[in-house]
């Protein structure tokens, strides 16, 4: 009876973990695609870290585990994403569900000196730079165009069914009184439509009351082409940068007219807040070679309140936060969508969208 009893408390001890089992550096892929990477301190019965991936690094403080399972979240600018996973040894399984979207994968205990997959990664702020200032230019008075008789209507004032969620569902942002606003912690929404090559136009306000300063005053971006579900590659799109701009200053290719982390504005074209702004763009869209290779870059043309802002600007790459723009993989037509970026500021709004297939 006493062998069963201790065979018994062996087998409950080998599926019981405690904080301190957790205690280290923690490697692996999710989805088998994207690194991500851990360093986690136990405290009591409670644990704290770091999570590491090609985006950011994110501090937590609210890991908790409960026999061999453990939970813990972090704030994304606002977001909060929600982990979960089940401790084995020197082995984890983790999930994480963002914007609708499940990513799981597991993960080994990193022992000794072996290298993280972002040792030697590079930090946002090596892509960021701050001069020289475009110079300020007064637009000329706003005038609402309408759309032509070939334009594909994406928001007519009335309801947003040309878009969607990031998870098929109905887009959830707020239509009333002829435009929509982004509802905060709701995610981006994108067009149910894809496009190549097209001609755009679309109004957008910040708030007359709007606070904060740099990358967190009236944030949101134009996204031209989203290929992050077709592609399943996360974050993969090519940018314009929607922000307050008016009297905040930002690195300048980050600022309003610019291609993200790219390239900035020629000029600083911002009404101030309270007032429409309005983007007419060109966009051609990039060609690929048969064998996948890229043929011809994407090339972007944007004029910010009637001012020429971008040059038929050759796009380096994918909208890259962390690193440097790539061409990752081939791709054909593609949604356009709209961020929620999650910045504490109050909400921008958004009208008159219309497109010409080019």
């Amino acid at each position: 009876m006493m062998n069963k009893l201790l065979a018994l408390l062996f087998l409950m001890a080998a599926f019981t973990a405690s904080a301190a089992d957790i205690d280290g550096r923690w490697s692996g892929k999710l989805n088998n695609n994207m690194d991500i990477y851990l360093e986690l301190k136990a405290d009591g019965k409670k644990f704290s870290g770091v999570v590491t991936t090609p985006y950011n690094d994110k501090l937590f403080t609210d890991g908790k585990i409960s026999g061999s399972t453990f939970t813990f979240s972090v704030n994304n600018d606002g977001k909060v994403t929600s982990y979960k996973g089940t401790l084995n040894g020197d082995n984890m399984t983790l999930s994480l569900t963002n914007e609708g979207k499940e990513y799981s994968g597991t993960l080994k205990r990193l022992k000794g000196s072996e290298p993280s997959p972002f040792a030697s990664r590079m930090k946002p702020q090596m892509t960021e730079y701050w001069e020289p200032v475009p110079k300020k230019v007064e637009p000329g008075p706003y005038v609402m165009v309408p759309p032509p008789s070939d334009a594909i209507v994406l928001f007519d004032g009335k309801d947003l069914s040309k878009w969607k969620s990031r998870d098929g569902s109905e887009a959830k942002w707020k239509v009333e009184d002829g435009l929509f606003t982004v509802v905060k912690g709701t995610g981006d929404i994108t067009t149910r439509q894809k496009f190549g090559d097209y001609q755009l136009h679309i109004e957008w306000r910040i708030p007359e009351d709007i606070q904060g300063q740099s990358q967190g005053r009236g944030n949101s971006g134009l996204f031209l082409q989203d290929l992050s579900d077709d592609l399943k590659i996360p974050d993969y799109w090519y940018e314009v940068q929607i922000l307050d701009n008016y009297n905040n200053p930002t690195y300048v290719n980050g600022q309003a007219g610019s291609i993200y982390k790219q390239n900035p504005p020629l000029v600083n074209a911002m009404r101030k807040p309270g007032e429409w702004n309005v983007y007419d763009i060109t966009y051609t869209a990039p060609r690929f070679n048969e064998n996948g290779t890229l043929h011809s870059p994407a090339r972007v043309t944007v004029f910010h309140n009637g001012i020429l802002v971008q040059n038929n600007y050759e796009i380096r790459g994918h909208t890259a936060y962390i690193g440097m723009p790539a061409y990752k993989a081939p791709h054909g037509k593609a949604p356009i969508s709209l961020q929620d970026h999650g910045d504490p500021s109050k909400a921008i709004s958004f009208r008159n969208i219309w497109l010409r297939e080019l």
